[in-house]
């Protein structure tokens, strides 16, 4: 990183090929989620896109559904092997309105201003956010938008209780705080714009709740993420390979789930934009 304030946290979930493919197969489940904050956020055809954070490249592929073939999106990431994948998926989509940098938005120069910067799951691994949505303000235009989609943990919950899914979460929650990160963004993402100089943004949550089998898809995703997550649980101390048993999380989860008629609980997801 270029400096101690535009550096993140411990990066807990790492780039290996299989973490790429889990970040896919959660871009897939949430994209309405994402879609539906860019357009109230104003995102439009023909506008100037720089997606932060892109790793492979589904949410620049989603800006670039929006702005249509007259507008143009920019996605950058840290990771190299993250823009080799988004570069391949590019191509292989025939995607000439994007393309793909490797470096640190905040410190990189481009051509020309844009009219939105836009980011998923970007702020919550930032040591300094507030320093970073400053920076990348400096990036729009006059009249332009900063949109930020976060995760938010903190009412993921089961009733009737289904210990093993609440466990999970907790694990999850824990060693993503312990490596630095906060998964808790619903409260933190009003002030962190209001310290960066911008306006008080306008936020939206949405959040999955469900039982019965409408909770599969979830349930296979908190298990992936605890995948994900397992060595930096052991790392901190949070749980052990033994405790987790990935070979049967998801079922476990299933089973208690039905036993119990519960209902889910999980993530929240929120929205936050501010204009220029």
């Amino acid at each position: 990183m270029a400096n101690d304030l535009t550096s993140t946290a411990e990066y807990v979930l790492g780039h290996s090929d299989r973490e790429l493919e889990r970040l896919s197969t959660q871009a897939r489940l949430i994209e309405p989620i994402t879609r539906e904050f860019f357009i109230d956020a104003g995102i439009v055809p023909g506008m100037r896109i720089l997606d932060v954070g892109s790793g492979s490249g589904d949410v620049a592929f989603l800006a670039a559904d929006l702005v249509g073939y007259e507008g143009s999106v920019v996605g950058v990431d840290r990771a190299p092997a993250a823009i080799v994948a988004a570069r391949r998926r590019a191509e292989a989509r025939s995607l000439s309105n994007v393309s793909f940098r490797e470096g640190e938005p905040a410190e990189m120069t481009f051509e020309e201003p844009f009219d939105a910067v836009v980011g998923r799951y970007v702020l919550l691994f930032q040591a300094d956010a507030a320093h970073l949505l400053r920076r990348l303000a400096r990036r729009l235009q006059p009249g332009g938008v900063i949109v930020f989609h976060e995760p938010d943990w903190s009412m993921v919950r089961s009733f009737p209780v289904a210990p093993t899914y609440d466990h999970c979460c907790r694990w999850i929650i824990a060693a993503g705080t312990l490596g630095g990160s906060n998964w808790n963004m619903a409260d933190k993402l009003h002030g962190l714009f209001l310290a960066a100089g911008l306006r008080a943004p306008t936020m939206r949550m949405k959040t999955f709740i469900g039982g019965g089998t409408e909770v599969g898809e979830w349930l296979r995703g908190v298990a992936e993420l605890a995948d994900t997550l397992l060595p930096a649980m052991e790392k901190f101390g949070v749980a052990t390979a033994a405790e987790v048993d990935l070979a049967t999380l998801t079922e476990r989860m299933t089973r208690e789930v039905a036993q119990t008629s519960s209902v889910i609980v999980g993530r929240s997801e929120i929205g936050a934009w501010s204009r220029l």
